[in-house]
This record gives C-alpha cells, sequence and structure tokens, in this order.
C-alpha cells in the first residue's frame, strides 16, 4: 500500500467518514480521483488500502462528516466490511493503546495531509481518459453571497410547516414531479440560491434503524418563495423505479410528494457553500440540466427575474439548456415559456419523444457553439450543470470541444473554471 496518509512504516493517519451526520448525497464518491469510497445502503466509507490522502472529497462535502482521521498501526486499520456497520465512528485509540501497538505519541501529533492546490494543468484531451469531475469548482464565485450552513445538523433537526405542494409535470404518469413550499415560522432558516436542505423522512429502514436524511435542492430564491417570507421551495421527482427500471418505491420522494399542507416536516442543513450564483449584476450564467436538477437553476432565474423587475439587474446573460425524457415530464414547463425571451435564452432537448431523434442537453449545446465560445472567452460567464451523473461527462466534454473548435486553449480554460470558481457540477 502507497499513500500518503502513511505516516511511518505501519502506521496510518486512517480517513474515515462520520456515519451520525454523513447525508448519503454521494458527493464525496462522485468526487473522490482514485475510487476510495464506496456506500451501501447502511453507509459511506474509505478504502484505507487506496484512499492516497489527496484530500479532493474535504472541500465539496456539505456537512464535514467527511472530515475525520484516526492513527490506527496498519495492521489493524478499519474494514470496509466494518465501516459499513458501524452507526457512529469508534473513538480515538488512547496513547496507552497506541503504545501497546509500538505507536510513539510523537507519531500522533504528526499533521495530516494538506489539500492540493487547485490544479492548473488539467489532463490533454485525448492523452488520457477524460475524467470531467477535475474541472469542477469547489470554490464559489468571487461575487457569490455568503452561505450559512449546517445551522440545524442530522442530530439537531429543525421543523418546518408545508403550505404548498402541486405536481409541476404534466399528470397521469407515476414518476410527476412536484413543487413542495416549506415555511419555518419564526425559526431563521437563511438559504441561497444553489444551496440544498435534507429531508428526514419519518419510520425507519428494514433494520429497525430511523431513517437518514435524503438531500434536495432549493427551487426558491434567497428571499423565500413567496418575496419577504421564511420559506422554501423544492423539486422532488416520485421516484418508482430504478436505475434498471425495476419497480421500487422511494421512501423519502414518495413521502415528500404525498406531503398535505400543513403537515410537518424534520429539515436539515442548509448545505452547501460553492455551488453559489454570482452575485455581480454583469455575470453571465449558463445552466445546464435535467429532470428534477433544474431546481437551483429555477432559483437562480427567478432571483434574477426578481432584480430585473426591481430594476437591479444589468444585462448579464441567462442561457438555460434543459433535459427531459419527454414535455410531459420537464418540470415548470408552462412557467418557462412564460418568461421574456430577452431575458432568458431558453433550449429544451428531449430524448424520448415518439417520431423524434433523440436529443440531449450536450446536443443542443453544441448546436449553440458560437455563443458558448463567446461565453468561455468571457471571464465573467458561470457555468452550473446539475442533474443525473450521467449527463456530466457529456457535457463537460462539450465545452471542451466547443473550447478547442474556437481556438481556446482548454487546458487553460478548464483550469481557470476550476479555479476561479466558474464551472459547477452537481451530478448523482
Amino acid at each position: 500500500m502507497t499513500t500518503t496518509t502513511l505516516i511511518d512504516n505501519g502506521i496510518l493517519k486512517q480517513h474515515l467518514i462520520d456515519p451520525e451526520i454523513c447525508i448519503r448525497c454521494n458527493t464525496c464518491e462522485a468526487t473522490c480521483p482514485v475510487g476510495a469510497i464506496t456506500h451501501d445502503d447502511n453507509n459511506y466509507v474509505v478504502r484505507a488500502d487506496v484512499c492516497n490522502g489527496c484530500m479532493a472529497c474535504i472541500s465539496p462535502c456539505p456537512t464535514g462528516s467527511i472530515d475525520n482521521w484516526r492513527t490506527m498501526p496498519l495492521a489493524r486499520a478499519y474494514s470496509i466490511e466494518e465501516q459499513l456497520t458501524w452507526e457512529e465512528l469508534p473513538p480515538e485509540l488512547t496513547p496507552d493503546e497506541l503504545a501497546a501497538e509500538g505507536v510513539a505519541t510523537s507519531t500522533c501529533d504528526t499533521k495530516l495531509p494538506s489539500a492540493p492546490a487547485a490544479p492548473t494543468t488539467p489532463m490533454e484531451p485525448g492523452t488520457q481518459a477524460f475524467r470531467s469531475a477535475q474541472y469542477g469548482a469547489t470554490v464559489p464565485p468571487w461575487s457569490a453571497a455568503h452561505p450559512y450552513t449546517n445551522l440545524f445538523p442530522p442530530r439537531s433537526p429543525t421543523t418546518a410547516t408545508v403550505v404548498g405542494n402541486f405536481n409541476c409535470t404534466e399528470a397521469g404518469f407515476e414518476s410527476e414531479t412536484h413543487h413542495v413550499v416549506l415555511d419555518f415560522g419564526s425559526m431563521q432558516f437563511p438559504v441561497l440560491e444553489g444551496q440544498s436542505i435534507g429531508i428526514i423522512p419519518p419510520g425507519t429502514d428494514a433494520l429497525g434503524k430511523a431513517h437518514h436524511a435524503r438531500q434536495y435542492s432549493i427551487a426558491s430564491p434567497r428571499n423565500g418563495e413567496r418575496p419577504g417570507y421564511n420559506n422554501l421551495a423544492l423539486t422532488v421527482k416520485r421516484v418508482t423505479t430504478d436505475h434498471d427500471g425495476n419497480a421500487v418505491r422511494g421512501i423519502a420522494s414518495n413521502f415528500v410528494c404525498d406531503l398535505k399542507v400543513g403537515d410537518k416536516v424534520q429539515v436539515v442543513g442548509p448545505f452547501g457553500s460553492s455551488f453559489l450564483m454570482p452575485n455581480h449584476p454583469r455575470s453571465h450564467i449558463v445552466m445546464i440540466c435535467t429532470g428534477t436538477g433544474s431546481a437551483p437553476m429555477r432559483a437562480m432565474t427567478e432571483w434574477r427575474r426578481r432584480l430585473r423587475s426591481s430594476g437591479k439587474f444589468e444585462g448579464g446573460k441567462l442561457m438555460l439548456f434543459f433535459g427531459a425524457r419527454t414535455q410531459q415530464e420537464l418540470p415548470y414547463f408552462g412557467p418557462l415559456q412564460n418568461l421574456p425571451k430577452d431575458f432568458i435564452d431558453i433550449n429544451l432537448a428531449f430524448s424520448r419523444t415518439a417520431g423524434q431523434p433523440k436529443r440531449y442537453v450536450q446536443d443542443l449545446m453544441r448546436e449553440r457553439a458560437a455563443d458558448l465560445a463567446a461565453l468561455l472567452r468571457d471571464g465573467n460567464s458561470h457555468f452550473y450543470v446539475c442533474g443525473l451523473k450521467s449527463m456530466e461527462e457529456g457535457v463537460v466534454m462539450a465545452l471542451r470541444d466547443i473550447a478547442s473548435e474556437a481556438g481556446l486553449e482548454w487546458d487553460a480554460v478548464g483550469a481557470a473554471l476550476q479555479r476561479e470558481g466558474r464551472l459547477h457540477l452537481e451530478t448523482y
């Protein structure tokens, strides 16, 4: 085993995930460049024999559950099988326990590896396997507002009241998408566009343990779904099948979609400190999403719309690439048609329209290559990608190809987007 978490011969600073505060959002596993993180239905865990201490997963974690370490004799490193059964982290070994294993106290004080600097020269296209995640920023835009995070951790949730719940897709099929509005009453719960919250479904799982929180992006702007009220909106799809098409009933999604006005829900968060929109009024925003990945895009669009109506909008471009299987399954299709054409440039892709070829968001991006190339040249442009993990690589590759075809050096462009917090990837 060769890893930067090795302190000395036979001694390991083992990287662990705290199961009590982890919200199972998959950010760490999606971010890890070496495949050291895995999970089951219970826990997310780190493979001690694979983790190289690169720290790439630390900053994107919304709860801080990823930032835990234990000094261990290598021979006693916690196995994957053991970690998957945990309901809480094991305590640090005492000095006496470490000494009994031949670990000197001075060794225990060795500092953890530092997070690497943002890459300035990503791999050259075509020379290695393309890895889209390396271009995703872990810092917010320079002009973003300050976010508040983890005000209510999983151990201490707050309560919100449902004040609205309606189907925002066309009726008539099971996997409908609901727009749900939660009110926090007198409990302050400040959020920004791009942040998320966790909903704790009631009841217990098959093992009799309380359900973990499920993460949902906020679909309303910072001053509330209803301006001036202490509320927020979510975009939640009712899960009725798994990724293989087998019938399932998503515990949290069906709980949320079935909520009635007046019902109470347990909420944790807010989460997220980097997937935030720029405050600079001349910033250009390109939004690329599928399905419920439209939630943060709706929040950003609505905040810009409110700024425009109040005379505080100064001309930054707003461009949307939005994909769904069919028009009927596209959330917010009706409201999108009512937005002024000089306010937002809307491009819709449908992959399952009868009698029509499949079209995906990256196809639309390539059709708009000239416009996107101009935005890639502009340091005021910000790109946001949200939706299924399967879309991420195609979208980033489309940006790469558009840049290259326009005579731009993708190595430099991609590195700048990542370093300056202007390309954000939030896929699941």
